[in-house]
């Protein structure tokens, strides 16, 4: 996956808590074999009608929103059942941050394992973003990982926690295929040794 180090993008609100994973993905589009290629389903049920004609007023459909690379969203984000597929829509679609006062656990650890942040703050803190990307057009956000520190154009900053290992995951581009050729030298030379044991006892028998 991509390195996390800082990102500063426009931002976007979804005012909404308790947003689940098969509004973020709905179930029908869940059948292919890929990671990409969700990015266009992403919150389908809002953003088209049943006939697939686009709802202008949803917010992400608006001129505005083009190029938003960060979503604020409400309380108890990616609740549901547990589909690695909302992670992998998000991030398709074009975000690499999302903030919320709280997420659901498992989202919130397949979002880090895919290259997603999630960045849990105070209430407060997301109502102040939140306000601020619906009322000023140009509200851009930037956090930087190293730092776990979020900041805006307006003067706004603030710290945020995230597991370490899950940040230095993040930092050198490691999901869970990357963290196991980190030993790739040792796995084969161990399977080596197997191979050359193996024959050993053949032989010996």
């Amino acid at each position: 996956m991509d390195k996390f180090v800082t990102h500063t993008g426009k931002a976007v609100a979804l005012d909404l808590a308790n947003i689940d994973t098969d509004q973020i993905i709905p179930k029908q589009f869940l059948k292919r074999i890929e990671r990409t290629g969700y990015g266009e389903f992403l919150f389908y049920d809002w953003r088209f009608t049943p006939g697939g004609e686009l709802i202008e007023d949803f917010v992400l459909n608006r001129p505005e929103s083009v190029g938003v690379s960060v979503l604020i969203a409400g309380e108890n984000f990616g609740c549901g059942s547990s589909r690695e597929h909302a992670p992998w829509s998000l991030l398709d679609y074009g975000f690499r941050v999302i903030i919320a006062p709280s997420f659901a656990d498992i989202f919130y650890n397949n979002s880090l394992k895919t290259g997603l942040l999630p960045v849990r703050l105070s209430s407060d803190d997301t109502a102040i973003l939140t306000q601020r990307a619906n009322s000023l057009p140009d509200h851009e956000i930037r956090v930087d990982l190293e730092a776990s520190r979020i900041s805006d154009n307006k003067g706004f900053s603030a710290n945020f926690e995230i597991n370490e290992f899950r940040k230095y995951c993040l930092l050198n581009g490691l999901d869970d295929i990357g963290l196991s050729l980190q030993y790739e030298s040792s796995i084969s030379a161990y399977e080596q040794s197997s191979r050359q044991n193996q024959a050993f006892l053949a032989f010996s028998s």
